[in-house]
C-alpha cells in the first residue's frame, strides 16, 4: 500500500494576507472554496510538488503560526535562497548544522554557508509566513538509496 502525503494544514490568523503572501512566492493556487458561516478553505501547491499546503477559516483548531518544521527540498540551496529573496521574502542565509546532515532544533548549531561537501540533504535556509509558520529550504542534490 502507498501511503502519500496529500495536503499540509496551515493555521494563519489573516486567511487574505496568507493567501497573498503564498502567490508571492509563485505557488499554484489550487482552490479558495467559501462555504456556509465563513468557512473557507484555500490550498496552493509549491512548483514541482505533489503535496499541497491549506488554510482558511474554520480549517483547523491549531494556534496561528505553530506549523513548524515544513521542508522544501531544492536542488540549488543558493539560487533557491535567492529566488524567494527575490520575491521579497525575508529568508535565512544559507547554513549547514555543525552536527551533520539532519538539523538540530533552534539555531545555536548553524554554521554559516552551504555544507562543505555540498552534501545532499545537509545545506538549509529557513523563513517563516506573516504568522510565523516555519519553512526549511534543504538542499538534495542526490537522493538517499531507496528514496
Amino acid at each position: 500500500m502507498n501511503f502519500k502525503l496529500e495536503v499540509v494544514v496551515l493555521p494563519v490568523s489573516d486567511v487574505d494576507r496568507a493567501k497573498q503572501f503564498y502567490e508571492s512566492l509563485g505557488w499554484r493556487p489550487d482552490a479558495d472554496f467559501p462555504g456556509d458561516g465563513g468557512f473557507r478553505v484555500v490550498q496552493f501547491t509549491p512548483p514541482g510538488s505533489s503535496a499541497s499546503i491549506i488554510f482558511g477559516s474554520e480549517v483547523t483548531s491549531a494556534a496561528p503560526g505553530s506549523a513548524q518544521g515544513l521542508y522544501l527540498v531544492v536542488d540549488d540551496i543558493e539560487a533557491a535562497r535567492e529566488e524567494l529573496a527575490g520575491r521579497g521574502v525575508d529568508v535565512s542565509e544559507v547554513y549547514h548544522d555543525a552536527g551533520g546532515v539532519f538539523e538540530h532544533a533552534g539555531t545555536e548549531h548553524r554554521v554559516p554557508g552551504p555544507d562543505p561537501d555540498r552534501g545532499s540533504y545537509a545545506s538549509f535556509a529557513s523563513f517563516t509566513d506573516p504568522d510565523g509558520n516555519g519553512w526549511r529550504l534543504q538542499e538534495i542534490r542526490e537522493r538517499l538509496p531507496g528514496r
